[in-house]
C-alpha cells in the first residue's frame, strides 16, 4: 500500500480514537507510543499524523481522498468502528464522527449499519460467561498447561490455579489466532476477551468486577483499549495481512507473526498479573503492577514461540462468526 494510503487510513483511526473527546492523559500517551513504535516499523512519519490529527490539521475530507478504491474507503470505515467500539459501544459523538465519516467516504448506509450492528454486539459481549473458557479449551486441546510466568514449578499448584493457568494459556492461544485472520472483526474480538479474562479471574478469587474497574486495571498495568486496538489494526496495515480484505496479493499467515505474538503475549501476561493482583488482595500499587506486567510480557514474549503450532493452528480451524455466537450464548 502506497505511504500516502498508510497515513490516510491511521489518521481516520486516529481521528476516531479521539472523537469522543474524553480520552485521558495515560490513554493519550499510549496512542502516541503506539504511533512512534508503529512509525518506526513503517519507515513513514507518523508523529506528524498523530500531531496533525491531535491539532486539527488534518481535515477528515483530506484523508479520505487519498482512498481511491472502494475496498479502502471500506477498510477505513471498518477500522474507525473498531477504534470507537474499543472502549465500549460508541457514544453520541462517535456516533456523529461514523456518520460523517460514512458519507464522506460515499458508503452505503444499510452495509455500514450492518457492519457497525456487528461490531456493536462483540463489544457488548457479556463479562460473565461460563461456556467459552471450556470451548476454547476444547479448541486448544494437547496445548501444553502452563504455570505461571515467574513461579517455581516446585511449588504444588492448587486446582484453581491449575484451571486459571489453562485459561489464560487458552485466551492467549485463541487471541493470537485471530490476530492472524485478516477480518477486522477478528481484531476487535481481542479485546473483549482480555476483559472477559479479568473478569473471570477476579471472580475466581472472590471479586466480582464492572468494565469501568477492569478498563482502568488495564490501563494501570499499561494497556489501553483504543490504543491496543490502533496498534494490532496498524501491525496489520503494515505487515500487508490486509491486502486479503482487499482482494489482492496478501502476505502469508507468518508474515502476521509479530502482530499475533503481541497478542498472545499481551493477553498472557494480563493473566497472569490478574491473577496476582487479585490473590495477593489487590494490595499491589500502581509503580507494582507496571513493573510485574513489563516483566511477565518479556518471559511471555519467550513462550510465544513454544505455541506458534497451536496458534496457526487454531486460525486455519477458526470461524469468527461462530466463535462470536458462542461467546454470546
Amino acid at each position: 500500500m502506497p505511504p500516502e494510503q498508510t497515513r490516510a487510513i491511521l489518521a481516520i483511526c486516529l481521528m476516531a480514537a479521539f472523537a469522543d473527546q474524553h480520552k485521558d492523559d495515560r490513554e493519550r500517551e499510549h496512542i502516541r507510543r503506539i504511533t512512534e513504535s508503529l512509525a518506526a516499523d513503517a519507515g513513514i512519519d507518523l508523529l506528524k499524523v498523530y500531531q496533525d490529527v491531535l491539532l486539527g490539521r488534518i481535515p477528515l475530507e483530506a484523508a479520505v481522498a487519498a482512498l481511491d478504491t472502494p475496498g479502502l474507503r471500506q477498510l477505513a470505515f471498518e477500522m474507525a468502528v473498531g477504534v470507537v467500539d474499543a472502549d465500549g459501544v460508541h457514544n453520541a459523538q462517535e456516533t456523529a464522527f461514523l456518520d460523517r465519516l460514512r458519507a464522506a467516504l460515499g458508503l452505503s448506509l444499510d452495509a455500514a449499519e450492518d457492519y457497525t450492528r456487528q461490531a456493536d454486539e462483540i463489544a457488548e459481549l457479556p463479562l460473565d460467561a461460563t461456556a467459552a473458557p471450556a470451548a476454547d479449551a476444547r479448541e486448544t486441546a494437547g496445548a501444553r498447561p502452563a504455570t505461571a510466568a515467574g513461579e517455581s514449578t516446585g511449588r504444588a499448584a492448587s486446582p484453581d490455579d491449575t484451571e486459571l493457568n489453562k485459561a489464560i494459556l487458552n485466551a492467549a492461544i485463541l487471541n493470537g489466532a485471530l490476530e492472524l485472520l485478516p477480518q477486522s472483526l477478528a481484531s476487535m474480538a481481542i479485546i473483549p476477551l482480555q476483559t472477559r479474562l479479568v473478569y473471570r479471574i477476579g471472580k475466581a478469587h472472590g471479586y466480582e468486577l464492572d468494565r469501568g474497574h477492569i478498563t482502568d486495571f488495564l490501563a494501570t498495568v499499561g494497556i489501553g483499549l483504543t490504543s491496543q486496538y490502533v496498534e494490532q489494526f496498524g501491525r496489520k496495515l503494515i505487515g500487508g495481512l490486509l491486502g486479503k480484505v482487499l482482494g489482492k496479493t496478501g502476505k502469508t499467515v507468518g508474515s502476521a507473526a509479530t502482530g499475533s505474538a503481541f497478542s498472545f503475549a499481551t493477553t498472557y501476561a494480563l493473566g497472569q498479573v490478574a491473577k496476582r493482583y487479585y490473590a495477593g488482595g489487590r494490595t499491589l500499587g500502581g509503580d507494582a503492577l507496571k513493573a510485574s506486567f513489563s516483566g511477565l510480557l518479556g518471559e511471555a514474549r519467550s513462550l510465544q514461540q513454544r505455541y506458534t503450532p497451536e496458534i496457526e493452528q487454531r486460525a486455519r480451524t477458526l470461524d469468527v462468526g461462530k466463535l462470536m455466537r458462542e461467546l454470546r450464548a
